[in-house]
């Protein structure tokens, strides 16, 4: 069994224009004042990387890590959450996700999908640079505004969407593999990959590519009500990276899954700081743990009451005293009698 490796703390929610929130260099202090041992680098954001500079200069990318790890930090993976987004969009969310995009592409959806694509290949080159393997995306969405099947959807429209959405994807996959990145789709709602049956789906489409895995949170599955313990033990081949993230869920005769359009406060299901929640961490650890995965724990704060600060803060205490430190050796070692095949053989009576 292998130890997970961490605390780590996703950077995009704290992020901004005020110190000690809006450099490289300070912002990476701040995580390890706060008990962090890795960030997780939101690529977008220029206050903190030059995503161009990180993808064709390995001298750059040396002096990125080395500020950090002057700063006692080490850099665990690269996101691409919200040019992964744009990979798809269906054009109802065209406005709404517009804003996402660098100025000279907004208004043009092609333009603004070819951007989107270069940017996570930006990205995965990023990512070789900084000798990282792993890669957090969102997957983006076609599908998604027919989640509910009403009205009716037509015969094959799913499937299309899945099918539009692997050929989208499968070049940025390939070049992945050239890269030594895999990709670690983040199974969220608001992307045709929300569950595991949907990132089934998607991964038939590619023919099982090797390059393609999960961002497991368990708190996007408490939200819908669905088994996230046993999510680990289904796809634990797949589970590439892991956000540490907690979340609640208290329906009652008003609302339940869908939120009644309530602002995050208000809803059945909502965000919380670590331990705030509902999820079962001893239990998510230890079958992380069980399973051998030797990735990052990474804290994704988002909660609707909290102060972030707060928040992280706890969050790497939380999840410092979650990691197992795993064992080397059987706990009832102590009574080992030794054997051979011969006395093997002999203890079932098989001569």
């Amino acid at each position: 069994m292998k130890t997970i490796k961490g605390p780590a703390l996703f950077l995009a929610q704290f992020a901004g224009d005020e110190a000690p929130f809006n450099s490289w260099d300070s912002i990476t202090k701040w995580a390890a004042d706060c008990g962090y041992a890795g960030v997780q680098v939101p690529s977008w954001d220029g206050r903190l990387i030059d995503l161009e500079k990180a993808a064709s200069s390995k001298t750059y990318c040396d002096a990125f890590a080395g500020t950090a790890r002057e700063n006692g930090i080490e850099i665990t993976e690269l996101s691409t959450h919200l040019q992964g987004q744009l990979v798809a969009v269906h054009p109802a969310y065209d406005t709404a996700f517009d804003g996402f995009a660098a100025p000279h592409v907004q208004g043009n959806p092609a333009a603004r999908q070819s951007w989107a694509v270069d940017q996570v290949k930006l990205a995965l080159a990023a990512s070789r640079n900084l000798g990282i393997t792993a890669h957090a995306t969102f997957s983006g969405a076609l599908a998604w505004p027919y989640v509910y099947p009403w009205p009716q959807r037509p015969a094959g429209l799913i499937e299309t969407a899945f099918d539009e959405l692997a050929r989208r994807w499968r070049p940025i996959l390939d070049y992945a593999d050239e890269m030594g990145v895999d990709v670690c789709y983040e199974i969220h709602p608001g992307e045709d990959l929300h569950d595991g049956i949907t990132f089934e789906m998607f991964l038939e489409r590619l023919n099982g590519h090797a390059r393609c895995k999960m961002l497991y949170d368990p708190s996007h599955y408490v939200l819908q009500c669905l088994d996230y313990l046993d999510n680990i033990e289904i796809y634990r081949d797949r589970i590439g990276m892991f956000h540490v993230k907690d979340a609640e869920f208290n329906p009652n005769g008003r609302q339940g899954v869908y939120g009644g359009y309530q602002s995050w406060v208000d809803r059945a299901g909502r965000f919380r700081s670590l331990g705030d929640g509902q999820v079962d961490f001893g239990a998510v650890f230890s079958k992380m743990a069980a399973n051998d995965f030797d990735g990052w724990a990474v804290v994704e704060w988002e909660c609707c009451l909290k102060h972030p600060e707060d928040g992280a803060r706890e969050g790497a205490k939380f999840v410092r005293d979650q990691i197992i430190r795993v064992t080397e050796k059987a706990f009832d070692d102590f009574a080992d009698g030794g054997s051979d095949a011969a006395a093997n053989r002999k203890m079932l009576g098989i001569g």
